[in-house]
């Protein structure tokens, strides 16, 4: 049976970070845990960044530090296997943020490209990410959700999102590399889903190299993945299923408000607990014909997925089950897990500084904003500390 304490082990899970690095991630969890001062934090950042001024060596030093893994893809590629020296691999996430010019977007696919080429066959490299967002208008994607009429120039602007993203598949499953497509805010999801689903079609033939993304904090995610296996089953593909319970909560509780529509987020978190630990259940009875990305830092949700595993005699192993949690977080989870033998990926954001800046501030607010986050990270840090005093006093 499982162990319920199987995400003690301090030593497992920062056995890669050194003293150093865990005395600078105290300080950065102590500073995220206060809301008032991450807020403080997060409005001078933003300042100083309009103004333009030199606050890259703050930024580096602390939350960079902690949840990316370098600027450049070859700082990436390294801290992707100093990972992997602990059986947990690497998922590279291009940094690119919503933009509006085409050359951002060629940019952005040409980054994503380069990950895939110079990853190939790389054990420590699992996944490469793909937001469409960074491929594509705002706008134009908002446009094809609601299925107004796009005019000439705008068909041919997604021609090239299209082709964009099916260059960056058909590499991706031409060196046996899978993609995570990232779920967006429920007003652009559609067209997300449909490109999602057309290179899922193309690629997914023998096994899941694309895989689209679910968040179960939406109230028709399960029936929508239900309906998506139905749909992969009857035209001879396999299922790609990424679940997540979702990322942005705020945002849609304040627009649904703003224009009058029910908000499409669920009522209490409890609904968005059992809807996603349901759609493990579901995945896993049907994971002959499908794949499961599990992205959560829940502890609660972990053990039920492991649970479910030793039930349904699925071995830890089996390359079609993954659990993953963000670089630099829940620790404890990813590599105890992959102790065990679990497959097991790590969320890699990399690139120049400006570009996942924003990125970074969105992991402090997250940290602040979800409760107990920062203070599970401080006790596991402060756990392993200890333990490496008396050992080192011994």
């Amino acid at each position: 049976m499982t162990d319920p304490q199987l995400f003690s082990d301090t030593d497992s899970a920062f056995r890669y970070r050194s003293n150093r690095e865990l005395y600078n991630a105290r300080l950065l969890f102590s500073a995220i845990a206060s809301p008032w001062l991450t807020k403080t934090g997060i409005r001078f950042v933003n300042g100083c960044m309009a103004l333009h001024l030199p606050i890259k060596g703050l930024i580096k030093g602390t939350l960079f530090r902690q949840f990316c893994g370098g600027e450049t893809l070859e700082e990436a590629i390294n801290t992707a296997k100093r990972i992997h020296t602990h059986q947990v691999s690497a998922i590279l996430d291009y940094g690119a943020e919503q933009k509006d010019a085409e050359a951002d977007f060629d940019k952005a696919a040409h980054a994503i490209l380069e990950a895939i080429l110079r990853t190939a066959g790389n054990p420590s490299i699992s996944f490469v990410s793909v937001k469409i967002t960074s491929l594509a208008r705002f706008a134009l994607l908002e446009k094809k959700h609601y299925n107004l009429p796009l005019d000439t120039a705008e068909q041919e602007e997604w021609q090239r999102v299209h082709k964009r993203l099916l260059n960056i598949c058909n590499a991706a499953a031409g060196f046996n590399l899978r993609i995570l497509i990232d779920a967006e805010e429920t007003w652009i999801q559609e067209p997300v889903n449909e490109l999602t689903t057309d290179m899922m079609m193309r690629f997914n033939k023998k096994e899941a190299h694309i895989y689209n993304t679910f968040q179960l904090y939406c109230h028709g995610t399960l029936p929508f993945l239900e309906t998506s296996l139905q749909h992969a089953e009857d035209n001879g593909y396999m299922l790609g299923a990424k679940l997540v319970r979702g990322a942005y909560l705020e945002k849609e509780k304040a627009r649904a408000w703003k224009f009058g529509y029910v908000n499409p987020i669920q009522s209490t978190k409890e609904d968005t607990d059992h809807d996603f630990n349901a759609a493990v259940e579901f995945c896993l009875c049907n994971i002959h014909r499908m794949a499961v990305f599990i992205g959560t830092h829940n502890e609660e949700s972990c053990l039920h997925t492991i649970r479910l595993m030793e039930a349904l005699n699925i071995a830890p192993g089996n390359p079609r089950v993954y659990f993953s949690q963000l670089f630099g977080m829940s620790d404890h989870i990813s590599f105890n897990l992959a102790a065990l033998g679990y497959q097991v990926a790590k969320y890699l954001p990399y690139g120049p500084l400006a570009e996942v800046t924003p990125y970074l501030l969105r992991r402090a607010e997250e940290n602040t904003s979800v409760a107990g986050q920062s203070g599970r990270e401080l006790h596991n840090i402060n756990n392993e500390i200890r333990r490496r005093r008396m050992t080192h006093e011994k």
